[in-house]
Order: structure tokens, then sequence, then C-alpha cells
């Protein structure tokens, strides 16, 4: 059987990768990938797969909907197309009207640029923006701690799921402890997609690292 260092070890090889990265965002503390990351961020939101969510983020941003006045400059039927490209068609017309909306919002109220909404009311600022919710703001929190490293150790309920399917501890200082700073986000990202594969933990969990 597995040790906890042969089960950290093996969610980071088989599961380490942040949902940013699989967005092809190239996260920083900088207004475009953290606008990037909060679409993203509304796109998991929808209950829909996240494999989805992830192919229309990644279409959108190849669009070049990679700022809130670039997407808010787009035509509406230019967002749906991305979505659609993306195969994000059951809830396409709805989110391209949220994904303009919330634009212009970001624009407005906080001049394009989220690093604005660093601090105390981080998460009800979130909650703002159309189509991003209290899971939604647990997303963008669990993403964007690989930046704004006050965040850290941010683990989600999600998170803690998939630690307790391992016999991993689910406190979240606990669990930091477990991997290096620089690991911490691929880690607890891990642990969220272990609870997408029912057979994940087992495979875990019986594999030497």
């Amino acid at each position: 059987m597995a040790t906890q260092h042969d089960i950290v070890k093996n969610v980071l090889s088989q599961y380490g990768k942040t949902y940013a990265e699989e967005a092809g965002i190239k996260l920083a503390n900088r207004p475009s990938p953290l606008y990037e990351l909060s679409v993203l961020t509304m796109l998991l939101s929808a209950r829909i797969s996240g494999h989805i969510a992830l192919s229309a983020g990644r279409e959108l941003f190849k669009a070049g909907f990679r700022t809130p006045a670039r997407m808010a400059d787009a035509t509406w039927q230019e967002r749906v197309d991305a979505l659609g490209r993306g195969h994000y068609r059951r809830y396409d017309e709805r989110t391209a009207t949220m994904l303009g909306d919330g634009a212009e919002l970001i624009q407005d109220r906080w001049r394009g640029d989220l690093r604005a909404i660093r601090g105390a009311k981080l998460r009800d600022d979130l909650t703002q923006i159309p189509g991003i919710g209290p899971t939604g703001s647990d997303i963008f929190c669990r993403e964007v701690q690989e930046v704004w490293p006050e965040l850290r150790p941010f683990v989600d309920q999600r998170a803690r799921r998939g630690a307790e399917a391992l016999d991993l501890p689910t406190d979240p200082e606990k669990l930091q402890g477990l991997v290096d700073d620089s690991d911490l986000t691929r880690f607890i990202d891990g642990l969220v997609r272990i609870t997408l594969d029912e057979h994940a933990a087992q495979k875990i969990t019986e594999s030497k690292a």
C-alpha cells in the first residue's frame, strides 16, 4: 500500500495540473490573466462538465477575448460562436450575455483590473460578477492563491472531500505542510480532480510513487 508520501507524489504526478494551466492561462498578478481566470471561473461554475468549460475557455481566449475591454467590444454572436466551438452549447446564449455584462461591470467598477478586489472583501466582490456565486468564488480563490500568497492555504470543500477520500488530513494548514509552496495549488486542484473520477482514490492509494 502507498504511504502518505507516495499518495501526495501520486496526486501531483497524475492529477497535479491547475485548471488555469489547462485552460492556457499563464496566471500572474496582472489584469489580463486575472480577468481570464474570472472567465474560466464563470464557465466552471455552470452545470456542465469541467472538460467542456475548459474547452470553451480556450476558445474564448483563442478568439482574443482576454481582457474585459475586448470581451465587451465583441458582439454577442461572436461570444456565442466561441462558446460553441468549445462545445459549450447548453448555456451558450445565457453565458454569452453574462460574459458581456461581467466585462462591463469589471471595467466600470474596477477599471478593468481585478487586482482592485484583492483584500478582505474578495469573496463578496467576486459574487458581484454575473455567473460567479459562492462555488465560483471558491474556484477563483483556489486558483489565484498561486499568485496571491496571502490566501494560502485555500482549500475548498471539494478539495477537502478529495483529501478525505485519500485518508489525508483535511485541515488546510496540514495539507499545506505536505507539499512545497510551489506545488500547493497543483496539489489542491489534484485533490479536486480526485473527486471527479470514481476510481482515482483507489488508484492513488494502492500504488507506490
